[in-house]
């Protein structure tokens, strides 16, 4: 037996024989093929179904029977890491992620306005994320944007996988460097115009394309900082608005009062006027009793009130936050995007009593599929998850045929506008149609407990 060193991927041994035991170790959670061979014939025998995992430390070893399959326990990376988002990109659609900008007027991935550790650990008395440089940020763990691009996993699936980027700008405390204080509209505008401008030149220095692509923030003047930097990728508002200041409670407060004044049928067609590409909302709206609270047509994730929520949208994207473990099934099957923080690789059962598929829009099932994968039970679910990821086909590996049988079966299930032969001359031979449901991986793989590093 020749152990090896642990790696970060199988391609590593993909061309290698003489070896009946392979260590691998993880970070964040990337996809491992588990392939064993017999040493003494030196040939491949058997391949194993593909696994997620995240082992900190630790190697993981297979043994040299065949068919034994290999037990991974799984644990969750701080939100907004490369490890989060490494594997919350490869295991769903994509991933949503917040950024912020350095004193030093660079990129880093961050949602707080403070600085998201022990007080003890800060370099300064102040703690926005916005006073602190970016050596000083990474010093402490925190991924610069550029890093993240630079990652070879995420930067695979984002590029050629037509996995999804959700960006979302975060402004800064008013009291912070480029906060602009309460009322400073038009420095609230060029900054997220700032912000843009630098991510678009990542972006396009990464080659990643635009069409799975979204920015958005809690930004009143989302549109005019779009106009200003130029770019032409999809952005959204998020709404109801949130400010950058405040208690939580307060903060809550002011956007439940937008949240009454607007159904959700008011929120899709505001988005549709503003020139945005999707509509960002929360699952409130779709949750009795509160979904009932807006004034005007309460949306609803079954029966008439979902057909009615599907003629209202026409195929316009909704992203739905926070879609937790027990609506995940039902706001996919309504025709929307869910944003998830459970990207458990363990968790393929949801309490709603449905098997989990966590790639809808990049590995998509067509009707047979989706109709085994519904009648499936929790006792053989395992069983025939396994064979729909054996046979089915991803997005960008799709021919012709495929694509326009499953953007038909999309467009008479959810009513969308377009036709089937619009809907695929505006998407890209890697990126699923805009209009695809999607499931992602909230900060990587899910929101996490506060200090975010420790």
């Amino acid at each position: 037996m020749r152990r090896k060193e642990p790696a970060n991927y199988w391609s590593e041994y993909e061309n290698e024989t003489h070896h009946d035991l392979v260590w691998v170790h993880i970070h964040g959670a990337a996809a491992v093929h588990i392939r064993h061979y017999d040493w003494k014939r030196e040939e491949k025998v058997t391949s194993l179904r593909t696994q997620e995992c995240h082992i900190r430390g630790q190697a993981l070893e297979g043994s040299s029977t065949q068919g034994r399959m290999v037990k991974f326990m799984w644990q969750q990376a701080p939100e907004n890491t490369i490890e989060s988002l490494r594997h919350g990109i490869q295991i769903n659609d994509g991933i949503e992620f917040d950024v912020r900008m350095t004193r030093d007027g660079e990129l880093i991935i961050h949602h707080d306005a403070n600085v998201s550790v022990p007080q003890s650990k800060l370099p300064h008395e102040y703690t926005w994320v916005e006073n602190h440089t970016l050596e000083e940020l990474t010093s402490l763990g925190f991924p610069s944007f550029r890093s993240m691009l630079e990652d070879s996993g995420i930067q695979k699936q984002w590029r050629d996988q037509g996995k999804m980027g959700c960006i979302e700008f975060k402004r800064p405390h008013p009291s912070a460097l480029y906060g602009g204080g309460v009322f400073g509209k038009s420095q609230h505008i060029s900054h997220v115009s700032a912000m843009m401008q630098k991510t678009e030149t990542l972006l396009k220095e990464f080659e990643i394309p635009s069409d799975n692509t979204v920015y958005y923030s809690f930004h009143k003047g989302m549109k005019a900082s779009v106009q200003s930097s130029g770019s032409i990728r999809p952005w959204a508002e998020l709404m109801p608005y949130i400010p950058p200041f405040g208690t939580h409670y307060t903060k809550r407060m002011r956007g439940s009062i937008q949240f009454f004044a607007t159904s959700i049928a008011r929120l899709i067609k505001s988005h549709r006027r503003s020139g945005a590409f999707m509509a960002p909302c929360a699952i409130d709206y779709f949750l009795p009793p509160i979904s009932h609270l807006p004034l005007g047509f309460a949306g609803g994730l079954h029966g008439a009130k979902a057909a009615r929520l599907s003629s209202n949208q026409r195929g316009f994207p909704i992203y739905v936050w926070p879609t937790s473990l027990d609506v995940e099934h039902d706001v996919l099957a309504a025709g929307l995007t869910g944003l998830t923080d459970s990207s458990d690789p363990e968790v393929t059962w949801l309490p709603s009593g449905h098997a989990r598929w966590n790639q809808p829009g990049s590995r998509p099932l067509d009707a047979v599929q989706q109709h085994t994968l519904e009648q499936s039970t929790k006792e053989n679910h395992k069983e025939i998850l396994g064979e729909l990821h054996g046979e089915t086909i991803p997005w960008s590996e799709c021919d012709a045929s495929r694509r326009s049988e499953l953007v038909e079966m999309w467009r008479k299930k959810w009513m969308w506008e377009k036709s089937t032969s619009e809907i695929l001359e505006d998407s890209s031979s890697a990126s699923p149609p805009w209009e695809a449901i999607r499931l992602i991986g909230h900060r990587g793989s899910g929101k996490t407990s506060r200090p975010v590093l420790e």
